[in-house]
């Protein structure tokens, strides 16, 4: 049996790469029944035109849906679209919750924004560890820099509308000729040039997913106490409060407001955004069962499809009506 990497899939056919070729595969009944969601990224094994199964991945994103990524890069603009601190954060914590490494690229680097903005990025996310780099797509500024980051990676670009991801990549290699659309003067934004998630090759140790946007990204998924994992400044302070749910909005005995003076305030202002999202899904779940039926199970050792308890309950009364049925038959 033959494995390789989904690279794209379009209605229902995968088209896999197996390192020589390329295989337009569909996908076996079986998995299908075992609602086994295959992803743009997975690594697969196929015979005959059909995916057999899915190797166990080492990582993905649920939207967009993408998987066996090293690296997520944030795209911003320093100007045109200008940056938005906010959802710069929403980014980095969501590559966080994934537990995928982020990499910051500013871009429009030739533009006239204010000289006080790299020093206030600096400020903020150097000193936090983040890996930065300056871009310039349309002067070829910082390229050189970029292609290092993507280097024997796999890596998927997000960033909002028209900070300028398709120009970057086209920038490192022309050949690709992504599609790439202008701001909006009125709307201050881009629309989105992709349709669909596809893993293209830079070059022969590069590869990034191209994606249509991370939209409608929103903390609805997490509990309100959980927010502060995906902020390394405040996860680091949060053992020290007095309280184990601590918020860190105005509690007693709080650390996190303790060092307040020392988080930036779009980090912190950030986090209450995220919190506030997360209190949604907690009243959401509130008064939902949250328990689900596995679609699947072991039986020796190999995984099989999985019964419905409707289902089974179905066919056992089924089967009691039909042995009723014989006795009284054979009473008359």
């Amino acid at each position: 049996m033959a494995e390789g990497q989904v690279y794209k899939i379009h209605s229902d056919f995968y088209y896999i790469d197996n390192g020589v070729e390329v295989f337009e595969c569909k996908v076996r009944e079986v998995l299908k029944k075992r609602k086994e969601r295959i992803l743009v990224g997975d690594f697969v094994e196929f015979e005959n035109g059909y995916i057999e199964e899915i190797i166990p991945r080492k990582n993905y994103i649920s939207r967009p849906a993408v998987s066996n990524i090293d690296q997520i890069i944030i795209v911003s603009a320093l100007k045109e679209p200008d940056l938005n601190f906010q959802q710069l954060n929403r980014y980095i914590a969501l590559a966080k919750y994934y537990e995928i490494p982020p990499v910051l690229c500013f871009n429009k680097n030739d533009l006239n924004f204010d000289k006080c903005l790299k020093k206030r990025i600096h400020d903020i996310y150097e000193k936090l560890g983040f890996e930065i780099v300056y871009t310039s797509a349309t002067e070829h500024s910082g390229i050189k820099a970029f292609e290092r980051v993507l280097k024997d990676k796999t890596s998927v670009l997000c960033g909002n509308s028209g900070v300028g991801k398709s120009s970057l990549v086209n920038a490192i290699n022309p050949d690709l000729n992504i599609r790439t659309k202008e701001v909006s003067e009125k709307t201050q934004r881009g629309t989105h040039t992709t349709r669909h998630c596809e893993i293209i090759k830079i070059n022969e140790t590069s590869r990034i997913v191209d994606t249509p946007g991370f939209s409608n990204v929103k903390f609805d998924f997490i509990l309100p106490a959980d927010v502060d994992l995906l902020f390394c400044e405040l996860a680091q302070l949060r053992d020290g409060c007095k309280y184990a749910d601590c918020l860190h909005f105005h509690e007693d005995g709080c650390n996190v407001l303790a060092h307040l003076d020392e988080i930036d305030e779009s980090r912190y202002d950030s986090y209450l955004a995220f919190v506030n999202e997360a209190k949604e899904y907690k009243e959401r779940i509130k008064y939902e069962g949250r328990k689900t039926e596995h679609s699947k199970k072991f039986v020796n050792n190999r995984e099989v499809a999985k019964i419905s308890g409707k289902k089974r309950e179905s066919a056992r009364n089924t089967l009691k009506q039909k042995i009723i049925r014989e006795i009284d038959n054979e009473d008359e």
